[in-house]
């Protein structure tokens, strides 16, 4: 019989798409109110791989990633998608211009892959809690980020590969610091 081990704490972080640029800054004001000071900022990256939100959010859409300094227990990630799920409602009242002025997608990263959480059902996404689900999007492996056949166009692209790897090294730091015993390999 397998021991039930207590799993390692994660790095949680947050995708943020926007048309409307000056909303970014209240975006982390907001997301910092509720999971910490932030602990690394990504560039804004087009989201020109897809044109799925266009109509409701408008254009040009960009992406940009927000990380928390404080590593959380995986199994928070339910109850962190609900809260950023009312942040983009609280959103949409204050700017009116489009239907959905954010999105935000929380995710967190371990050694070895990326998870991100979802409201919606598929055959690679498994239930968390509540009506939300998780699915891991890249796993890392021989040294790079690798995708799966249902990992989103822009995750796929590689475009995210060097912000995710330098939060990977982050995370991986912040475990050794805490006295957590890491594999080496890369």
């Amino acid at each position: 019989m397998a021991d039930i081990r207590t799993p390692l704490p994660v790095k949680l972080f947050v995708g943020v798409l926007t048309s409307i640029r000056e909303v970014l800054p209240q975006v982390e004001e907001k997301l910092a109110a509720l999971f910490g000071a932030v602990d690394s900022k990504s560039d804004g990256f087009p989201f020109d791989q897809t044109r799925y939100y266009d109509e409701e959010m408008g254009t040009p859409i960009r992406r940009s990633f927000l990380s928390f300094e404080k590593l959380i227990d995986p199994s928070e990630i339910s109850k962190i998608k609900v809260k950023t799920n009312d942040l983009e409602f609280a959103f949409a009242a204050q700017y009116p211009q489009v239907r959905r002025p954010v999105n935000l997608d929380p995710g967190y990263l371990e050694q070895s892959k990326i998870v991100l959480a979802s409201t919606k059902n598929f055959f690679h996404r498994i239930l968390v809690s509540g009506g939300i689900y998780a699915e891991v999007t890249l796993h890392f492996e021989d040294g790079k980020w690798q995708v799966f056949p249902w990992t989103f166009p822009d995750y796929g692209s590689g475009r995210y590969d060097e912000y995710f790897s330098s939060l990977r090294d982050r995370y991986r730091s912040q475990l050794s610091a805490a006295g957590v015993r890491i594999r080496h390999r890369k």
